[in-house]
């Protein structure tokens, strides 16, 4: 299942933060994020509504109607954009494996220029009451990301495009990363690996 890129949603930023979400990171986070392979995410993905602990995932992962699912617009995703709205660029909805909906959504600060990096979150509540049970990458990574899916298994796969430099132009991304989240107790394994550059 592949999320349809392209599709936007947008929210405003809390008031009182000043930094703009653009903000390049410096070289140093790069060794940070390319060592990263074996990190796990320590966010439960799911827990009980009376306890609050961790509950199991079991199931086959299956997609479900983005009306059902927690709507990233509505959802208080935690960028710091300053004045700037925040913008969901890519997601994904789908039962995975819990028995209730959820959403992955990769979310950049809408600034008027430059490349902002995105972060991707994952959504749970109700199409109303969005929460963020997870984040799975963040901005400061300073990573585009192109494309979204889910596999069969549950595994949460993405495209993301990055510069090895403040040097690098920004149109020419010179990293290319395919990251692979898959469940791991009560929270999400990443792993990564080299890809092609697209050339656009």
């Amino acid at each position: 299942m592949e999320t349809a890129v392209g599709t936007t949603a947008e929210q405003q930023t809390p008031a009182g933060r000043t930094r703009p979400g653009h903000v390049r990171t410096a070289p140093w986070h790069w060794a940070l994020a390319l060592a990263g392979c074996g990190a796990v995410v320590a966010t439960a993905l799911a827990a009980s509504p009376a306890t609050g602990t961790p509950v199991p995932l079991h199931g086959t992962p299956k997609p479900v109607p983005a009306s059902s699912a927690p709507d990233p617009a509505k959802a208080q995703l935690p960028l710091d954009c300053g004045p700037f709205p925040v913008k969901a660029v890519a997601g994904l909805t789908a039962d995975l494996g819990d028995g209730r909906a959820g959403t992955v959504v990769a979310a950049h600060c809408a600034a008027e220029n430059g490349t902002p990096p995105d972060a991707v979150y994952l959504l749970g509540g109700t199409a109303d009451r969005p929460v963020v049970l997870a984040t799975l990458l963040s901005e400061r990574e300073n990573l585009t990301v192109s494309r979204l899916n889910l596999r069969s298994d549950g595994t949460i796969t993405a495209r993301a495009q990055g510069y090895s430099s403040d040097d690098v132009p920004r149109f020419r991304p010179d990293i290319s990363l395919d990251l692979t989240w898959t469940r791991k107790g009560g929270g999400w394994a990443r792993t990564q690996t080299a890809a092609p550059i697209s050339v656009v």
